[in-house]
C-alpha cells in the first residue's frame, strides 16, 4: 500500500498548555472541541459533517466563516463554510467523468452525490461516513483522529472505483492547529487524487470592503466560461495589495512566490488585523530514493463570489498515489490538471504539502 499525507496548519504564535479534547453534542449533532486555554484558542469539529472544522476561535472571535447557530440545520443543508475537505477531487472537472490509467470513468449522475453539470468539490465535503477513533489531551497537545473507509460505501465506489481510506488528525498545540490527512490506496492500480481545502476566512468585526489581500503568485490560471481550467496561464497583473472592495474573484493562481524555506505567504489585512496563510514547503517535493520527480505547482484558488464577509484561500495539491502494481503512463484526470508529459510514480513515501497560519 502506498500512502500520501497532507498537512494543513493554522498557527498563532505563543506558548501553550492546559489542553482539553472534549466530545459533546450540540442540537443532537456530535462535536469535538479542542481547547488551548493558555493561548485562548478553541477549535470545534463536526465529524459527522465531512469531519469539518467549523470554528477556530481566538480569544472568543471565530476567524472562520460559519453563519449558522443551529447545527441540526447544517446537517440538513451543510453548504460550504468553515474548512470543508474536498476529495477525491477538488474544484471543477471538465466533464461528468475522469481519466485514470488510460481509461475513462463516467460518473453515475442518477446517484445524486456528484454536483453537476460541472462536477465540483468531490464526494466528501459533508460526508457522514467519518468516525472518531481517538480524542485525547495531554500536557503538550489535544487531538482527535477520525477515519473514512471509502471502499465500504457502494455509492462512493460507483463514482470513484478505487478502494482507499482517509485518516485525518486535528492536533492543537502551542496555539497551532495541525491537520494531517493520510490517504491509503488499497486498489491494484494507481489512483488519481486531487485533495483540496476550502477554508472560509474572516476578519471578525471588520467589513470585507475594508480588507486588502496579498497574493504571492506570478501566474493566473486561464479558465473558460464554465470556470474550468483551459491549461493556459497568464501573468498575475493584479495590484499588490489588492483591495477586495468590489472584487469578487473566482480565480486560480500558480507559480507561487516562495521564500528560502519554500513557503508562499498570502495575507488578508485591515486596520492592524490580519490573517496570514502560508503554503508550503513547495508542492511536489518527493522523497523517491535515487530519483526525484518534478511536478508543477498545484497552486491556490481565491474565491468570494457573493456579498458575504469571507475570503477563501483554497490550496489544491494534485497527485497520483501508486497502487501495488507498476504504474502506466499518466493520463490527467480531466485533460487539464497536469502536464501530459508527467508520468506516474512507482515509488512514493509520505510527504507534507500544505501548511498555513492564521494570525489576528
Amino acid at each position: 500500500m502506498k500512502n500520501v499525507a497532507v498537512l494543513l496548519i493554522f498557527s498563532i504564535a505563543s506558548i501553550a498548555q492546559n489542553y482539553k479534547a472534549e466530545q459533546a453534542s450540540d442540537h443532537d449533532v456530535p462535536v469535538v472541541h479542542l481547547v488551548d486555554a493558555s493561548n485562548g484558542v478553541e477549535v470545534s469539529i463536526l465529524p459527522s459533517i465531512g469531519n469539518r472544522a467549523y470554528e477556530m476561535k481566538v480569544h472568543g472571535k471565530n476567524i472562520l466563516y460559519f453563519p449558522i447557530s443551529d447545527l441540526s440545520q447544517v446537517q440538513k443543508t451543510p453548504g460550504l463554510n468553515g474548512i470543508p475537505f474536498l476529495a477525491p477531487w477538488a474544484n471543477r472537472l471538465g466533464e461528468q467523468a475522469f481519466w485514470a490509467n488510460g481509461k475513462k470513468y463516467p460518473f453515475n449522475m442518477t446517484l445524486g452525490n456528484v454536483r453537476g453539470p460541472i462536477p465540483i468539490h468531490g464526494l466528501l465535503s459533508s460526508s457522514g461516513f467519518w468516525h472518531v477513533t481517538e480524542a485525547a489531551a495531554d500536557a503538550l497537545s489535544a487531538h482527535v483522529t477520525s477515519k473514512l473507509e471509502f471502499w465500504k460505501y457502494p455509492e462512493l465506489m460507483a463514482q470513484w472505483p478505487f478502494a482507499h481510506e482517509y485518516e485525518m488528525t486535528y492536533r492543537l498545540a502551542g496555539g497551532v492547529l495541525e491537520v494531517q490527512v493520510t490517504v491509503t490506496n488499497l486498489s491494484s492500480e494507481a489512483m488519481p487524487i486531487s485533495l483540496g481545502y476550502h477554508p472560509y476566512y474572516r476578519i471578525p468585526d471588520v467589513s470585507r470592503d475594508e480588507w486588502t489581500v496579498h497574493l504571492a503568485a506570478r501566474k493566473m490560471i486561464v479558465a473558460d466560461n464554465r470556470l474550468v481550467a483551459t491549461g493556459e496561464f497568464k501573468p498575475n497583473d493584479l495590484p499588490d495589495p489588492l483591495p477586495l472592495k468590489s472584487n469578487n474573484l473566482d480565480t486560480g493562481f500558480t507559480d507561487l512566490e516562495r521564500d528560502a524555506d519554500g513557503r508562499a505567504h498570502f495575507l488578508i489585512e485591515s486596520g492592524g488585523k490580519r490573517i496570514e496563510v502560508t503554503l508550503g514547503p513547495k508542492f511536489g517535493r518527493f522523497d523517491l530514493g535515487p530519483t526525484r520527480t518534478s511536478w508543477p505547482d498545484s497552486g491556490l484558488h481565491l474565491h468570494r463570489a457573493d456579498d458575504r464577509d469571507y475570503e477563501c484561500f483554497e490550496p489544491e495539491p494534485r497527485r497520483e498515489i501508486p497502487g501495488p502494481a507498476k504504474c502506466s503512463p499518466r493520463r490527467q484526470m480531466d485533460g487539464k490538471f497536469l502536464d501530459p508529459s508527467q508520468r506516474d510514480l512507482t515509488v512514493q513515501k509520505n510527504y507534507f504539502v500544505e501548511s498555513g497560519s492564521a494570525k489576528l
